[in-house]
């Protein structure tokens, strides 16, 4: 019986060990990094480290930069939630797709686009000549901060209008009944009932401001605003190289983003409300009077203008411009730069490198999540806990410090596994941050599914490898591609990864375009950029109706 159960419980501790070798090692060896000088435990150098001064800006200025983009995002997102949600706009679905786009566009994109847009001799003063060099001084921390704002809000307006849905329509119209104006219903009844979604979404949103790379190496670099992210990044690949000093930063950023994460399952875990009764309840809408109406128009038109007018606008401007000292005129655009991505052999190369990284994550993560989930089902107590918190904690973490580890760690082992420094150390941490997508996609595939036909298979004599094939696998099979979707169209446009761990002479998509972006060979680096664009909105369309379909 002993062996038979251990037998049973090899499977699972095989998963263990390598979800132990592909995320907590180089976590681990981040810290070890930051308090191990010459072989020996020196705690005190790794504190005098941290606290040098040109680090402490670098943490004063990312815990700003955060606090900011939370207030901005609020002021963006909250009136956009009430609008989509509580007001006949509502009814207009395709305003909700319209308002996932900026969260879907590589912040890294947006960036470029807008630094297009408002840089001297750029598009804004083509367009409007009177203006002077007014638009040059969008190049300061506001700007940083509103075009990260940009990019996150949906984040927090996607949690707020899904809290105002569940809000039922009787407890407005009885605030109604009794004399509540609109003011004090807001006041009195939407406040208190989306207080812990707001900190939740607020939390969300300054972890992955603290988070982003691509929009303050673009952008933060021009004005000299350094966080974290650039910190670590130029540490780790600018002479003199100091690890040391990356490991340092990323440890610091680890226990924020930890502490943030537990900050916000306790408020979870303490704050909720049961609002939806045994007899349903419908939406309820405000009707607004023609003027407010106009007026909510007009704010949802400056919010879809300035989060992905203007980017998309200079973007695609910028790709089609012959020659950019002669601006927007006629007879200075053209289709070159297209044609010249398809008989280019670096762009070619990165493309099908983007896609050949894309596929293979994508792939191998929904193979490894489907046997994490499906673990999961088998296991109980610690087993249980240990393959789900590992395998999740990626999503807890930024990207640039887990990729930080997996240097450290698979350069460290190097003579053991020769995987540093090929296209295989790129696979392995694209697999390692992308893994939670797919279990949970999974796991909520496999939710849906009753324990009973599970029970009837096995009672039919059906073996556990059968029961999986026939039955388990059909009904999670969606899950699998939904996850696998969304995997190829992060992993498609990932730039922190491939700027830090890609071999010599490799270029991806996000690189070859912000090497044509840096080295001035704007138009080229745009066109691939629309191209990004294209190929992602297409998996996300795709995306969208599989899931729209299962939820049919």
């Amino acid at each position: 019986m002993k062996s038979t159960g251990r037998k049973q419980n090899l499977p699972q501790l095989l998963l263990l060990i390598i979800l132990v070798g592909l995320i907590l090692c180089p976590l681990i060896t981040v810290f070890a990094q930051a308090v191990i000088t010459d072989g020996r435990l020196n705690l005190y150098q790794a504190w005098m480290t941290i606290a040098s001064a040109e680090n402490i800006e670098t943490v004063c200025n990312s815990l700003l930069l955060g606090i900011c983009v939370v207030l901005c995002s609020t002021l963006i997102a909250v009136p956009t939630a009430y609008l989509l949600a509580r007001t006949q706009l509502a009814r207009h679905g395709w305003l909700d797709i319209i308002f996932m786009i900026p969260f879907m566009t590589p912040p890294y994109i947006a960036s470029m686009g807008w630094i297009l847009f408002m840089q001297k001799r750029g598009l804004f003063q083509q367009l409007f000549p009177a203006t002077g060099a007014w638009s040059e001084k969008f190049f300061c921390f506001g700007g940083l901060v509103l075009v990260m704002s940009l990019h996150v809000f949906p984040f927090l307006m996607t949690m707020l209008k899904n809290a105002m849905l569940n809000i039922p329509a009787s407890l407005e119209e009885s605030g109604a009944v009794f004399g509540a104006d609109f003011r004090l219903r807001l006041r009195r009844i939407f406040a208190p009932l989306l207080t812990s979604n707001y900190v939740i979404g607020a939390l969300l949103v300054f972890v992955k401001t603290l988070s982003e790379y691509g929009t303050p190496y673009t952008f933060g670099r021009r004005i000299g605003f350094y966080v974290f992210t650039t910190d670590i990044h130029r540490y780790a690949t600018t002479a003199p190289i100091d690890f040391g000093r990356s490991a340092s930063l990323s440890s610091v950023l680890i226990c924020i983003c930890m502490g943030m994460w537990l900050l916000q399952n306790s408020i979870t875990s303490k704050t909720s409300y049961r609002l939806v009764g045994g007899k349903g309840s419908r939406p309820s809408y405000t009707e607004l009077t023609t003027p407010a109406q106009t007026a909510a128009w007009l704010w949802l038109l400056l919010v879809i203008l300035t989060a992905i007018g203007v980017p998309y606008f200079s973007i695609i401007s910028t790709s089609l411009i012959k020659l950019r000292g002669y601006g927007l005129v006629a007879g200075n655009f053209t289709f070159d730069h297209y044609i010249e991505l398809f008989f280019t052999n670096k762009a070619v190369a990165a493309i099908w490198c983007s896609l050949f990284l894309a596929v293979s994550s994508a792939t191998i993560c929904s193979i490894i999540g489907t046997a994490v989930v499906v673990m999961v089902q088998k296991s109980r107590g610690i087993e249980r806990k240990a393959l789900e918190g590992i395998s999740l904690l990626p999503e807890m973490l930024p990207s640039i410090v887990l990729v930080i580890g997996i240097m450290l760690f698979w350069n460290a082992i190097y003579r053991v596994i020769p995987l540093y420094n090929t296209i295989g150390i790129m696979v392995l941490a694209y697999v390692v941050l992308y893994l939670p997508y797919s279990v949970q996609y999974v796991s909520s595939a496999f939710t849906q599914i009753n324990g009973s036909l599970l029970e009837a298979g096995r009672t039919f004599g059906g073996s556990p490898s059968y029961v999986f094939r026939r039955i388990t696998l059909p009904m999670i099979s969606r899950g699998i591609f939904a996850g696998w979707m969304m995997i190829f169209i992060i992993a498609f446009r990932e730039l922190v990864t491939a700027s830090l761990i890609a071999p010599p002479n490799v270029l991806v998509v996000s690189t070859y375009i912000n090497r044509e972006f840096e080295q001035g060979s704007v138009s080229l680096g745009m066109a691939m950029a629309v191209l990004c664009v294209l190929i992602t909105t297409t998996a996300l369309l795709l995306f969208h109706y599989v899931t729209d379909k299962g939820k049919g």
